[in-house]
């Protein structure tokens, strides 16, 4: 370079990115003055120099390295040429050397290597696992061959990071070709020894040696320094004895694995760490393939097999080495059989967690959370629990495992790839932390002068330390995402429990394991489960990893055929959509609860099959919490505005009904939600169907009836009656109703009733139209004067009703009177309207006691259906709902005068209000409570699993073994369910003879 430009070097460097501008001025002006025939300096070598990830680092190694030249006399103008002549050449050596100072050393020690990074053939070359044992193996004749091979295994590692640093190879390749290095390593320190050896012991046994690499070198995915983990199996020759072979195979597994860890003048290769065999570091270095197989199949713990996974032989006998791996290979993917198998994986796990240092967790590549370790445990329990059964998926490679994986549907295609890039952006920055100075470190450098060294070697040139800390976050917390949610799948636990031969049952012998099961049709389910996994699509391949563990979750309901049945139908309407089935694979308990709620019953089943896009919901527990009044008012009516016509509005606003009755229903099936919380939830349902219904009623009669602009001439409400007046609905219940309206200031009376009776005909007929959701049954028999009264009736009318004609009976139904639906303030002037009645200012008489225990032993004598069992009837049985509620209400009746807490339409508020009030003792209480809980909770199983109302236990033994496990009974405990709900009943029944009928 000319002398006038040396004085602007320094400005320019630091425009360049030199953090010693004034350093490296001095060491360009040294550099070109060493041979001044032929100049080194060019402008092409500042740009690159520039490029590389440490300008200054590898200034300085090119300076040592040529002095080095100089000093021994080696042909430096030579080089010179090439660095000026040839881009590849100088782009890998500045590389290398501005990202390696270990390298940069070599090179200073072993200058004449350049001529490697010179080579025409080395750009796109990948050396094969032969072509680089044939090249390690040349240093076995030298005269210090120990040393010969640290200077050829050098030589070959930095025509690797030239490759890897200049021409950006993946990281998989970097790390199979050092796995191969290793190998090669492996195989010449083991040559080396044997010379060795029998040089020194020329009579002593020989044998057969193989070298079996573990973890990474096993599984071709080494890093730039790690230790290479081996196991040693060896046999004595044909006819010699074995005590004596293996004395010579354990000399020289030693000897081997001393020629690689030692330190010389050349330094190391790596640590050998041979404490992956059995019995660890107290076992035998060497054991024979029988002692090896032996102590898999009696002592191994879980650990020991995950390691079998990257077992792979890769010197010494080739043959011995095959046998291993077929032999001991195989007893791997037997691992998933194991008692507790994936809880000892996730456990092993969490322990590598819990034992780093609380300094290093944030650092830490490879054991931290959102580390290396991360990936390899989650693609690996992966691996055990579909391998036994899938042989696609068993390879020893990370990420070729988790191709396998992702291609046959086990990780979804987005969680694959995205794993994929996290796992290799983590092992190119942990490649490149241990390339600066070839030292074992797996901790990100918190200097903020290694940190932007690291950052612009893996190509972040504009902001080195905030883009790589971003981008590491970022991958990182992708990364801890996955993990949690592929490590701790609970369908990878449900699977390991069916033993890896069920897994991979003949036809035949498929049918006999259904039977077993409990299938009563096993051909039936035989048939449905090869429609669902024909074939070879990404689908069948999913629902093959789905199926053994969905059979044995339908197999724990009383009717697995139903639940398999079901499944086929939801697949195949939803089968091509995509969430689905990713779904049920990767969400949480998704599968298994779909399973259970799909062997549980028909009523589940028949919502879902009429919207199986509802089967989303079964993802997150969160939503299955059943939604607030306000929420669904709101959704309803914006699905009802959507709509022109009245009928095609209220099919709106059943569909929302339709779905939000499923999602109870499956929270509900869940064990989510008490009997309480059943009824209150299906009652903000019937109130929001029936509110937003109402007002379509009401337009539909308006455009009908009044002239454009005319106001509606009377508001309107609709009271709850009966357990929909008291938030007890259950899922078979009808909604009791009574309509109620108020002619508007100025309006007439008449026109005011012909439109509040039109809209409350017009409202039923609405939603008794046929529809793909069960019915909305809307029952107005409670009305004064029943059938043969009004069907809606003023505020001033009910007023004058009961003045006049109302008997205590009726006080007693409007305990539970709620007006919930229409004009607030109508509602709220109906309450206040009856609360006189059935809140009497000084109780009922005695003479309104006697009448009412009058009706209720008429109900009892003559309401019982013909042929009904009174000890299992929930309802007009003894000690079943009426008797419990008529107790209730009774008390009520007497004593909420006196008492506001008593004021409330639900049961059990008024009994707890009871209790509190001292008028009724707690033990009583207790049991009334759990008669009529488990009483209303029986009235819903029967709903479930039949689809239509039951208020008897059943008599068929499939449908009481349904009822008794949705009541919380295990499998084959019907008998004892039916005689808990008896001995309840009876103690209520006791109860209420106190409480209701004596004085």
């Amino acid at each position: 370079m000319a002398e006038g430009r040396r004085g602007s070097w320094e400005g320019r460097l630091v425009r360049l990115g030199f953090e010693e501008p004034r350093r490296a001025a001095g060491r360009l002006e040294e550099l070109d003055a060493l041979d001044s025939r032929s100049p080194i300096v060019t402008e092409q070598l500042i740009v690159t120099l520039s490029e590389s990830a440490d300008p200054d680092l590898a200034l300085h190694g090119l300076c040592a390295m040529a002095e080095t030249l100089h000093r021994n006399d080696y042909d430096l103008a030579a080089f010179a040429r090439t660095l000026e002549m040839d881009d590849g050449f100088r782009r890998r050596l500045v590389y290398v050397l501005g990202a390696s100072e270990a390298l940069g050393r070599h090179l200073a020690v072993h200058p004449r290597h350049w001529y490697d990074l010179a080579d025409p053939a080395l750009a796109g070359a990948r050396p094969s696992i032969e072509d680089v044992a044939a090249k390690l193996a040349t240093v076995v004749e030298a005269d210090n061959p120990v040393d010969a091979l640290r200077v050829e295994y050098r030589r070959l590692l930095l025509r690797l990071a030239a490759r890897d640093l200049a021409e950006g190879l993946l990281v998989d390749e970097v790390a199979a070709v050092l796995a191969d290095l290793a190998g090669g390593a492996l195989e010449t320190a083991l040559r080396i020894a044997r010379n060795e050896y029998f040089a020194a012991h020329p009579n002593a046994a020989d044998c057969r040696l193989a070298i079996i690499a573990m973890g990474k070198c096993g599984g071709r995915e080494l890093n730039y320094v790690s230790d290479v983990d081996v196991l040693f199996v060896a046999e004595p020759l044909d006819g010699e004895p074995e005590l004596p072979a293996l004395k010579t195979a354990t000399q020289l597994a030693a000897a081997a694995m001393r020629i690689c860890s030692a330190h010389t003048g050349e330094g190391t290769l790596w640590p050998v760490d041979a404490a992956l065999r059995p019995e660890g570091k107290s076992g035998p270095l060497v054991r024979t393939l029988d002692s090896h197989f032996a102590y898999y199949q009696r002592w191994a713990k879980t650990w020991e097999f995950q390691a079998l996974l990257k077992a792979r032989p890769v010197a010494g006998d080739a043959e011995l080495g095959r046998e291993y791996s077929e032999r001991v290979g195989q007893l791997a993917w037997s691992a998933a059989d194991r008692e507790g198998f994936v809880d000892d994986v996730q456990a092993m796990r969490r322990r590598v967690v819990d034992h780093i240092p609380a300094e290093d967790v944030d650092r830490q590549l490879k054991l931290g959370p959102g580390g290396l370790r991360d990936v390899e445990f989650a693609v690996q329990l992966l691996q055990l629990v579909h391998g036994r059964s899938d042989e696609s998926v068993r390879s020893g490679t990370t990420l070729v495992a988790l191709e396998a994986l992702t291609t046959s549907g086990y990780v979804g295609r987005t969680d694959g790839a995205v794993l994929a890039d996290a796992y290799r952006f983590l092992r190119s920055m942990e490649h490149r932390i241990q390339l600066y100075r070839l030292r074992r470190t797996h901790q990100v450098p918190d200097d903020e002068a290694d940190l932007r060294r690291l950052g612009r070697s893996l190509g972040f040139t504009k902001n080195p330390v905030a883009d790589l800390t971003a981008a590491w976050k970022k991958h990182a917390l992708e990364v801890r995402r996955l993990h949690e949610k592929l490590f701790y799948r609970p369908l990878l636990a449900a699977v390991a429990r069916i033993p890896g031969v069920e897994v991979r049952l003949t036809p035949e012998a498929a049918k006999q394991r259904l039977t077993a099961l409990g299938y009563a049709d096993p051909a039936s389910a035989l048939r449905h489960i090869e429609a669902l996994s024909e074939g070879v699509s990404r689908r069948s391949s999913i629902q093959k990893a789905l199926l053994p563990a969905m059979l044995g979750w339908f197999a724990e309901s009383p009717d697995p055929d139903a639940g398999l049945l079901a499944f086929r139908t939801i697949s195949d309407a939803l089968g091509s959509t995509p969430w689905y089935l990713r779904q049920l694979r990767d969400e949480g308990a998704s599968a298994e609860r779909l399973a259970h709620l799909l062997a549980s019953g028909r009523y589940a089943v028949d919502l879902l099959q009429r919207a199986p896009e509802a089967t989303a919901m079964l993802a997150d527990e969160r939503e299955l919490i059943p939604r607030t009044q306000e929420a669904l008012l709101s959704e309803m009516s914006a699905a009802a505005r959507r709509q022109d016509a009245p009928e095609a509005a209220v099919a709106a606003i059943r569909a929302v009904r339709r779905r939000e009755l499923f999602r109870i229903a499956a929270a509900d099936l869940s064990g989510l939600l008490d009997v309480e919380t059943v009824g209150e939830a299906l009652t903000v349902v019937t109130v929001g169907t029936l509110t937003t219904a109402l007002e379509v009623a009401r337009k539909a009669v308006a455009l009908r009836i009044l002239r454009e602009g005319q106001p509606e001439p009377t508001r309107m409400s609709i009271v709850a009656m009966g357990r929909f007046g008291g938030h007890e609905l259950g899922y078979g219940s009808d909604a009791d109703v009574m309509f109620v309206h108020d002619p508007l200031p100025g309006a007439d009376e008449k026109a005011a009733t012909d439109f509040a009776t039109q809209t409350a005909t017009e409202f039923r007929r609405l939603l008794a139209l046929p529809g793909a959701d069960p019915a909305v049954a809307i029952d107005a028999d409670l009305r004064p004067e029943g059938r043969q009264g009004p069907l809606v009736r003023t505020l001033a009318s009910y007023a004058s009703y009961y003045a006049r004609w109302s008997a205590v009976w009726e006080a007693q139904a409007l305990l539970r009177a709620d007006p919930l639906c229409g004009d607030p303030e109508l509602c709220q002037a109906f309450r206040e309207l009856i609360d006189p009645l059935r809140y009497p200012a000084a109780g009922i008489s005695e003479r309104d006691v006697m009448e009412i225990r009058r009706i209720k032993a008429r109900v009892d004598a003559e309401r019982l259906p013909r042929g009904a069992d009174p000890a299992t009837h929930t309802k007009l049985g003894r000690g079943g709902l009426a008797d419990i509620e008529w107790t209730v209400q009774l008390l009520q009746l007497r004593e909420a005068h006196r008492v506001p807490s008593l004021r409330t339409t639900r049961t059990l508020g008024a009994l707890q209000a009871g209790v509190d009030a001292n008028l009724v003792d707690p033990t009583e209480a207790d049991t009334l409570r759990a008669a009529w809980e488990m009483a209303s909770r029986i009235r819903n199983a029967i709903m479930l699993v039949r689809a239509r109302p039951g208020d008897s236990l059943p008599t068929d033994p499939r449908d009481l073994a349904a009822v008794a496990q949705i009541c919380g009974y295990p499998p084959g405990e019907s008998s004892r369910f039916s005689d808990d709900y008896l001995r309840t009943t009876r103690r209520a029944h006791n109860t209420v003879a106190h409480l209701f009928w004596d004085d």
